[in-house]
């Protein structure tokens, strides 16, 4: 089954804003090759962004950034890895390299795989806060640290997730965004004399391709997850980032928007499937 949108349909999806919004305002989205985050990008590309995406697999980078070239800007790909703090650093300086700054960092690189907790090994709990809360903790610093040095104002859009009634099946990565909302509301006091705003969107079950990585019981509790009864598209998430980016978000800082059609008032997806427990009288 194909999940999310296809290039020809991200290129024609509705928006509330204006095309030349973001005109001259450079982005960088880590985990911009795919997913969620290409769809991001694919916006901000519309509304006249100049981007630097991220993420570990080349070839999915170099292709993303064909298709966000037809929109006119400026794209630059770049193939790394968001754990280790040296490659965060090699990758600012080539964004303040190429493009003499950054206006706003998204974090949206981020992972987990489905495992009831008693069964996740300390190697794959590692592997996903390690992605999840430091990678994003280095993408941040870095940027906040050139920021303070150059003295320009920025914007920080953290991707998390639902975490208000805990996330079972995905412990270890509702763990590590907890961790990211909170560490960007500690951030956002530290930060605002610098002129930083840190912020974060939580998208409930909003199909992607990344629906394609769990197995069939679970990806149907998705469309149940919340009182609308059906999954989100990317341009929810897209346009939640692009309204705390944007002059709309001048005045937030510190906040979790949630994009999640209710569900944080209604119910809990089932990542590897609902337990039959749950369903005994």
């Amino acid at each position: 089954m194909k999940y999310g949108s296809s290039d020809e349909e991200l290129s024609d999806l509705p928006t509330v804003y204006r095309d030349d919004l973001l005109e001259g305002q450079v982005f960088l989205v880590s985990g911009g090759g795919s997913g969620l985050g290409k769809a991001s990008a694919a916006l901000l590309a519309r509304l006249g962004a100049k981007l630097v995406i991220c993420g570990r697999d080349g070839e999915k980078l170099d292709a993303a950034a064909r298709y966000l070239s037809q929109f006119g800007g400026e794209v630059l790909p770049i193939a790394m890895s968001i754990r280790d703090p040296d490659a965060v650093e090699a990758l600012m300086d080539k964004v303040w390299k190429q493009f003499g700054g950054l206006d706003v960092l998204v974090n949206n690189a981020g992972g987990q795989f489905p495992a009831n907790a008693l069964d996740i090994t300390p190697k794959g709990w590692r592997a996903v806060v390690d992605t999840n809360l430091n990678g994003t903790w280095y993408m941040m610093q870095e940027a906040a640290r050139r920021w303070r040095a150059t003295d320009k104002a920025g914007s920080i859009v953290n991707i998390v997730t639902v975490i208000w009634r805990g996330q079972p099946q995905i412990a270890h990565s509702c763990a590590a965004r907890a961790g990211v909302v909170y560490l960007s509301k500690s951030v956002a006091v530290e930060w605002a004399p610098y002129n930083i705003r840190v912020n974060c969107v939580a998208p409930g079950c909003v199909e992607t391709t990344a629906f394609a990585l769990y197995p069939e019981e679970g990806t149907e509790s998705f469309y149940r997850a919340n009182p609308m009864m059906r999954a989100g598209d990317e341009f929810d998430i897209a346009q939640a980032i692009i309204y705390l980016s944007a002059a709309s978000g001048k005045f937030i800082t510190g906040e979790t928007v949630t994009v999640d059609g209710g569900q944080q008032n209604w119910g809990v997806p089932w990542f590897a499937g609902r337990p039959d427990y749950f369903d005994s009288e």
